[in-house]
């Protein structure tokens, strides 16, 4: 049995991006292996929906991780505690805006999924 060890939250991000690019190169070509008719198109918006669905509790989860070290003193910045302050609370109204856009983007692509519900291929 082999193992592998549990990779860090970095690498998951790191992977789920190069996954997405993946996926903008797979559907460049047409026809293609998985990517010829529209069923498979309304999978891959439903999948993408579930990732956009999943996002802003993985970014509420990094932010929370920030908070605890900001709440614990543990943070600072190279060009001293103003600049830190200004920079946290950019940090926080960015998250807070991307998990709004997260959400957006979850019902955008549901409605786009929805909407191929009955669409399939003339062959």
């Amino acid at each position: 049995m082999t193992t592998t060890e549990p990779r860090t939250p970095d690498q998951l991000a790191d992977a789920a991006a190069e996954a997405v690019r993946a996926l903008a190169h797979a559907t460049l070509s047409r026809p293609a292996a998985g990517w010829q008719y529209p069923d498979e198109a309304r999978n891959v918006v439903a999948n993408l929906a579930i990732l956009a669905e999943r996002l802003p509790q993985a970014l509420g989860q990094v932010e929370s991780f920030i908070g605890a070290h900001e709440d614990a003193g543990r943070l600072r910045s190279e060009h001293g505690p103003d600049d830190l302050a200004q920079r946290l609370l950019a940090f926080h109204g960015a998250v807070a805006g991307a998990i709004r856009h997260a959400r957006a983007l979850e019902a955008a692509l549901g409605r786009a999924h929805q909407s191929l519900g009955a669409v399939s291929s003339t062959e």
